[in-house]
């Protein structure tokens, strides 16, 4: 069995290594000649838009998957009527645009935050008067960890965060006032089985994942699994996707969705009786999807820009740390540790470690 994958970068990493033990072969499609994940395929070197090498990749793979959002939705369009591609290109397609998501996840009854399209400077003043502020300008495209993003404080700050978008269409969205941040795993089989892994708690700084921690029988996890639940019908989905939630006096707020493995999902590689990864594979292939039950009590912690040695890591009790192959370079997710322990007590000091160790490598 041979699996397609648009990305060579560290998810695609990781799906790989998921997919070893059960004989899988992977073809990976990526423009970067150092792409990380490409010591353990094939490389097919080239724009993701080229369509002799999308052909290439059809022919030769029984699927093919994506590991991240940003692939243009015309070439999952183009692949699919070559092959089998999972997630489906309308995930794609809604992932990609903040305004179409926005409008989709409404349209679920699955509530966000208040939005307003953008197109021009006048509309900028009227929706900041009537969103108030604080408020954040996001590009409805090409957005991720923190990019294509300006926080709004007061109306000083409108020109210059219009003059930064340089033409790109826009939304501003309310801030909204939450308790913590989390996330949720699902994954749906061809065969429409449904899986979920235990809430994520999650902290972020400058719009990037910092440290994700399981939440076994979290009180928002049947509402969590109704709104992935509703959002994977509603596409038809396959594989695993990522529901990012704020909670907000006893509710779910919904921030967006990523159809893909995801960062905030990491610790189930050591933390669950599946990882993301393997289930991942399971669900694309239709093979009946693993256990996503939690293993003890898990935290995984980012490393951005720099790593810490690798002996002070793995000098941590229960800590598994997972390098990407990538070099270093600020704001860059170069490595990640994860941490288990048999209860949250002890967890805790073990964490702290890890996110001390981070924080003293942090190059964002």
């Amino acid at each position: 069995m041979k699996v397609g994958v648009l990305g060579g970068g560290q998810l695609a990493r990781m799906i790989a290594l998921a997919g070893y033990p059960f004989g899988i072969r992977f073809i990976f499609l990526d423009p970067s000649v150092g792409a990380c994940a490409t010591t353990l395929g094939s490389h097919l070197h080239g724009d993701y838009q080229d369509e002799n090498l999308l052909a290439e990749l059809a022919k030769r793979a029984d699927v093919v998957t994506y590991e991240f959002e940003n692939v243009p939705a015309k070439v999952a369009n183009f692949l699919e009527s070559h092959t089998s591609v999972y997630p489906p290109s309308k995930a794609l397609a809604v992932a990609q645009d903040r305004l179409v998501e926005k409008n989709f996840l409404n349209d679920l009854g699955i509530p966000t935050a208040p939005y307003q399209d953008i197109i021009s400077f006048d509309d900028l003043q009227k929706a900041s008067e009537k969103i108030g502020y604080p408020a954040i300008l996001k590009t409805r495209t090409q957005g991720y960890d923190g990019k294509g993003q300006s926080v709004l404080k007061s109306a000083a700050d409108l020109k210059f965060a219009w003059e930064k978008l340089d033409g790109l269409a826009a939304i501003v969205e309310g801030f909204v006032t939450f308790s913590r941040e989390i996330s949720i795993v699902a994954v749906r089989s061809v065969s429409g089985e449904l899986a979920f892994y235990p809430l994520s708690e999650n902290v972020h700084k400058d719009g990037i994942l910092r440290v994700s921690e399981s939440r076994d029988n979290d009180p928002m996890q049947a509402k969590a699994e109704d709104y992935a639940t509703r959002l994977m019908t509603a596409l038809n989905y396959v594989g695993v996707l990522a529901l990012e939630l704020f909670e907000v006096d006893g509710e779910l707020v919904a921030n967006e969705f990523a159809p893909r493995v995801h960062n905030s999902g990491h610790w189930t590689i050591e933390g669950a009786e599946t990882s993301q990864f393997e289930n991942h594979l399971r669900a694309i292939l239709d093979l009946p999807l693993g256990s996503t039950a939690a293993v003890g009590h898990v935290a995984m912690v980012n490393f951005i820009g720099g790593k810490p040695e690798n002996e002070k890591v793995l000098e941590i009790p229960n800590a598994h740390l997972h390098l990407y192959g990538k070099a270093p370079r600020k704001g860059r997710k170069i490595a990640h540790a994860t941490i288990r322990a048999k209860s949250i007590e002890e967890l805790e000091p073990l964490k702290n470690r890890l996110i001390k160790l981070a924080d003293d490598t942090d190059d964002s």
